[in-house]
């Protein structure tokens, strides 16, 4: 049935494997057998594309109904177990992941070992979707989300710092860095898509700093080595900077005087989730893991 819906959502085999990340034989062959357990036609195969005979079309509304109503019967279930015990589906964006991830994971690991985690790293606007369609139990992202019936919990706040080659003249590296010292310099963001990206946006706005157009990346391990090329500067969030710099040559970092540029990472779930007592006490985990391994990051009450 998930099969089904995912074809018919875009329609297509391999685009339809693909979001589910299984493989085209075995999609086509799901269809194929939810055809027959129906007894009834339900795709139009062409050359090209998927179309949805009128059998299809209805089973394809009631099918999302269904699963939806399943994943919250799994849910309850999973609730009634006990706390974090079972299958959990994760999504965390790509500037969050690599930095938070090794300091999370092995501490959910000896506190919740009946815990099953999976992950699924995407941008910001591609796990909320995930999400509000049920394919994903909770998210980790940067706050606020622009989603309804979602709920948000805070975990922490990061300032971002900037990197600078070396051979850029900042003034005087024991003062704080102000704002205004962006105007004299050339940005470089990650591409559309990111939220990080925008939030830089944000802050070259708010003082008139112009940010490059020629030249973008898709991680933020290659702008900081972008940057390391001479090619402009950037910001790097406080989590980040350990591991990014340290792969880089030719680097200075310099922290914002107050107040800074910063951003709130949270979780979010579907506010209709029966999963809400479990999901404070992953936020809980997740904020004693982060306070306990850097000191630069500001946790959030509960």
């Amino acid at each position: 049935m998930r099969a089904f819906l995912a074809l018919a959502e875009h329609l297509h085999f391999r685009d339809a494997a693909a979001a589910l990340r299984m493989s085209q034989p075995a999609l086509s062959g799901a269809v194929a057998a939810l055809e027959e357990t129906l007894d009834t036609q339900l795709v139009e195969r062409t050359t090209r594309k998927v179309l949805l005979t009128p059998a299809g079309e209805r089973v394809a509304r009631r099918a999302e109904l269904v699963l939806t109503e399943l994943d919250r019967l799994v849910e309850e279930v999973h609730s009634a177990r006990g706390s974090l015990v079972g299958p959990l589906r994760v999504g965390v964006i790509p500037t969050v992941a690599p930095y938070l991830l090794p300091v999370v994971l092995p501490r959910l690991s000896a506190e919740f070992p009946d815990l099953e985690l999976s992950v699924h790293e995407e941008q910001t606007e591609a796990i909320t979707a995930e999400l509000l369609a049920g394919r994903l139990d909770v998210v980790l992202l940067a706050l606020p989300v622009s989603a309804p019936g979602v709920t948000e919990l805070a975990l922490y706040e990061e300032d971002f710092a900037l990197v600078a080659p070396d051979a850029h003249d900042l003034g005087s590296p024991d003062e704080p860095l102000p704002r205004s010292a962006l105007n004299d310099l050339e940005v470089i963001l990650l591409n559309e898509g990111h939220c990080l990206r925008d939030q830089a946006l944000d802050v070259c706005r708010e003082v008139g700093a112009r940010a490059g157009a020629a030249t973008y990346a898709t991680s933020l391990a290659t702008l900081v080595q972008l940057v390391s090329g001479g090619l402009g500067v950037t910001f790097v969030p406080e989590t980040a900077l350990p591991v990014e710099t340290r792969r880089a040559p030719g680097l200075t970092v310099r922290r914002f005087a107050a107040p800074a540029p910063h951003r709130r990472i949270g979780l979010a779930y579907r506010s209709s989730s029966p999963r809400a007592d479990e999901f404070e006490t992953l936020a809980q985990s997740i904020r004693s893991a982060v306070a306990a391994a850097d000191a630069h990051v500001r946790v959030q009450p509960a």
